[in-house]
């Protein structure tokens, strides 16, 4: 099973979300591909998925989250052991995220709402302040990201497997060149 978490204010269908999700179908694996809507609210969203984890096998689970995917799925990695990819992961949204505070819109969706200093604070209750599962952990990182600090993830993930894209941006718009790798890594791939 494959858990794909999309970013702030993106959805499941986003652009790695469908990649992901057409990879996985080309080699007859499509019906392990899972992509939820996470709500705005970190709270929600995280309620919502870790009522999901129990009900796969853990060895067999694998997490690929994005920008805000990648925090919480670093959450759920410690929290679960479970395999987690990290694709240009946020590592401070509780204090990042202070400057869009206000009207916000999701870019698939179009729903709008107001990001809050609630929202920060749930999502400093979900700050993991110390790594113990680096074992667990792909990072694959672009140092062109306009929106976070690729050396962030390469210093917080210190000692995990890490791919450090030269150039790209933050959506990682290169993503379909780290398929292979990321199935091979989930433990779907004929390979």
């Amino acid at each position: 099973m494959l858990l794909y978490l999309h970013g702030f204010n993106s959805s499941p269908a986003s652009f790695k979300a469908n990649l992901l999700k057409a990879a996985l179908a080309s080699i007859g694996r499509g019906d392990q591909f899972f992509c939820p809507v996470l709500p705005h609210r970190p709270a929600k969203a995280m309620a919502s998925l870790e009522a999901i984890i129990p009900e796969h096998d853990r060895d067999a689970l694998t997490i690929v989250g994005s920008s805000l995917g990648g925090f919480y799925g670093t959450f759920l990695a410690e929290k679960y052991a479970v395999r987690t990819v990290l694709v240009n992961p946020a590592i401070y949204p509780h204090e990042r995220l202070r400057a869009y505070l206000g009207p916000q819109q999701n870019l698939y969706t179009g729903d709008e709402y107001i990001l809050t200093e609630q929202h920060l604070e749930e999502l400093r209750a979900l700050f993991v302040p110390t790594l113990k599962q680096l074992d667990r952990y792909l990072l694959i990182t672009a140092t062109g990201d306009e929106i976070l600090d690729y050396r962030d993830g390469v210093v917080r993930y210190a000692g995990a497997e890490q791919i450090i894209v030269r150039g790209s941006d933050h959506g990682l718009s290169d993503f379909a060149r780290y398929l292979d790798k990321i199935l091979v890594y989930a433990r779907v791939s004929p390979l």
